[in-house]
């Protein structure tokens, strides 16, 4: 064993753990982050034995970037290539092979694998890592997998959590025994502010300069909610940096978030130059999921982004919120791992007492359900209200989510899975771009859904805008603007972006510019709508209205539409910024003719409300239906 695993503190307490797991079937590991419950219990457990006969230990992370850092750490650590006996599976990145034995893996891969292997044969251990964040697909998998327990009682259960909600885990898996690692903590000195800060942004960057100027060496770790801050962060620092010149010492400034490229992710575990010191911006990634070597002074403004979904109004939305007191502890204690460290809390010891919630609300509770709902109905799990839930979710979004799949004929009258609906839970999108996949099949345009599909399931990261060239990036979106809407520029950016003579030898995109436009005319209005007639606005007097709850939205100004006002759109999603934007937009001429005609109405339906009528109609080539006021007219 490497001098680097054996300095880790899980390495003294390795046959008492390995005895452990050999004698209980479910174990909840308590640990520090950094103490190498992630990277060494899957190796003790290889090396005892527990993947021999081709069986695979499974290691489920809440976040993608966790998934890849920590699988690629165990493949050096075992002197193997990344993809052998060690993988990684993220969604839209499989690096596994036949050989793979050790599979690091995000919550949602693991809950997509049920599909096509109930039961987990193929496993011997199933570890949930970082358990303690519970994530919508946590807290799934934890009732599936204490179910598959009951009749495999040779599959070994392991739950890694840091030192919070151990006792939850313990008693719902049925007063699991927990084994504590004690972990290597230095002191953490904890400074609060004064008074509230007014800019916390500011803040932070005036105190990494404090910091830089005025304290010995160590790296600075802080704590922001999410991309745009933390590049404005970067920005301010360098610039600040570059002002100061020569007067002071190297500072180097390295941002971690989810979708930064994985090569620049990697920069921040590099070892710090000598006379120079690192600062890491990163969102709450650097909370649990990653351990970065050489933080002593940590800097936290409070505050997180969570998803928030309203059942009312069916948005969901990132809202930046003051983050738990737990939280607040666990990035202070990133600040001990090397020696005794400083957490710089941008905010006073009332906020901390009074302010802060004790743990973060579970995502289940304030999520969106329409995609799991789905996948347990297709696991055969009918029963979802008695479920066995750590925390049950919101009665009214369970509700939400099984009308809206009965819309669109994922689900039958009596909430059984259609066809359709085995159908949709097989493709590994939210249920509206499932049924706008499927509906492509019947109008003879697949390949153009497929690419609109996948140019929608990037979180908006086809359009690049560095703060810098503000000016030209905007410019040069104009470009790939086409009548229509969002949904056709995003088919026209990928169909320019291809080789205009594509070869095995010719992977390079060829520029924008060297390419005619050539847009497709199959992709079918009438697909899109299939999937996503829940999300259309009509356009009154006073502006645009969702269809379905009269919900005053505005079109985003990034969008193709947002000088055109058409009388009908139809969105992707709803976002809700400064206002409720309507993000990636599309029209067409008979968009109300494919919504309105032929319309059925009734008086009853199941699950509506006084004052509310039951609507069907062919939508897309199939019927649906819905609840909406009555028509005035």
């Amino acid at each position: 064993v490497t001098l680097s695993r054996r300095s880790l503190p899980i390495f003294p307490f390795r046959d008492e753990l390995v005895a452990a797991v050999n004698q209980h079937q479910v174990l909840v590991i308590e640990g520090e982050t950094g103490s190498g419950k992630t990277t060494q219990i899957p190796q003790y457990l290889h090396e005892e034995g527990y993947t021999r006969g081709g069986m695979k230990i499974g290691v489920t992370q809440p976040r993608r970037v966790a998934a890849m850092s920590v699988a690629a750490r165990v493949a050096v650590e075992m002197g193997t290539k990344l993809g052998n006996e060690v993988g990684y599976s993220i969604r839209f990145e499989d690096c596994t092979s036949e050989r793979t034995v050790l599979k690091y893996m995000t919550d949602g891969m693991l809950l997509r694998e049920f599909l096509t292997e109930p039961d987990l044969a193929s496993y011997s251990v199933i570890m949930i890592d970082e358990a303690h964040e519970r994530t919508l697909h946590t807290d799934v998998l934890f009732g599936l997998i204490k179910d598959i327990a009951r009749f495999r009682p040779h599959l070994k259960v392991l739950v890694a959590s840091a030192t919070l909600d151990t006792e939850r885990f313990s008693a719902f898996f049925d007063n699991a025994p927990v084994f504590r690692i004690p972990g290597r903590r230095f002191p953490v000195d904890i400074y609060y502010t004064k008074a509230p800060e007014a800019d916390y942004l500011e803040a932070c960057v005036v105190s990494v300069l404090q910091i830089h100027v005025t304290q010995p060496p160590g790296d600075i770790l802080v704590f922001l909610t999410g991309q745009e801050e933390i590049e404005a962060c970067v920005e301010l620092l360098q610039e600040r940096c570059r002002r100061l010149g020569s007067r002071l010492p190297e500072l180097l400034v390295l941002p971690i978030y989810a979708n930064l490229p994985s090569e620049l992710q990697a920069r921040i575990f590099e070892p710090t130059p000598p006379g120079a010191r690192k600062v890491v911006v990163a969102t709450n990634i650097a909370e649990t999921s990653v351990t970065i070597d050489g933080i002593v002074y940590v800097l936290d403004p409070g505050f997180c982004k969570q998803k928030s979904y309203s059942a009312r109004t069916g948005m969901e939305s990132l809202v930046v919120t003051p983050c738990s007191r737990a939280s607040a502890n666990q990035r202070a204690g990133r600040a001990g791992r090397v020696a005794p460290g400083k957490c710089f809390r941008l905010y006073t010891a009332w906020a901390f007492q009074h302010e802060l919630e004790e743990t973060p609300v579970p995502e289940i509770q304030r999520a969106d359900l329409g995609s799991l709902v789905l996948l347990l109905k297709s696991l055969g799990i009918n029963d979802l209200i008695h479920f066995d839930f750590l925390d049950p979710p919101p009665h009214e979004t369970l509700v939400l989510a099984l009308e809206q799949l009965y819309a669109l004929g994922a689900l039958n009258h009596l909430g059984e899975l259609t066809t359709l609906g085995r159908r949709m839970a097989e493709l590994p999108v939210e249920p509206m771009l499932a049924k706008m996949i499927l509906a492509s099949e019947q109008y003879g345009c697949t390949e153009e859904v497929l690419t609109v599909a996948a140019m929608l399931s990037v979180n908006n990261a086809v359009f690049y805008r560095p703060k810098d060239k503000v000016l030209h990036a905007d410019s040069a979106r104009v470009a790939f603007g086409v009548p229509g809407g969002d949904h056709l520029v995003l088919l026209n950016v990928y169909n320019q972006s291809l080789p205009i003579h594509p070869s095995p030898s010719q992977s390079i995109p060829v520029h924008p510019s060297a390419l005619p436009v050539t847009l497709s005319p199959l992709l079918s209005p009438q697909a899109i709508t299939a999937g996503f007639f829940y999300h259309t606005a009509r356009l009154s007097r006073g502006g645009y209205r969702t269809v379905k709850h009269q919900q005053p939205v505005f079109i985003h100004p990034n969008s193709a539409l947002f000088n055109l006002q058409p009388r009908w759109v139809l969105y992707h999603e709803l976002v809700c910024t400064s206002k409720e934007f309507m993000r990636q937009v599309g029209t067409w001429g008979h968009l109300g003719d494919i919504l309105g005609t032929p319309w059925g109405r009734g008086d009853t339906g199941p699950g509506c409300g006084r004052g509310m009528v039951w609507v069907w109609g062919h939508t897309g080539g199939s019927t649906t239906s819905w609840c909406a006021p009555p028509r005035s007219s």
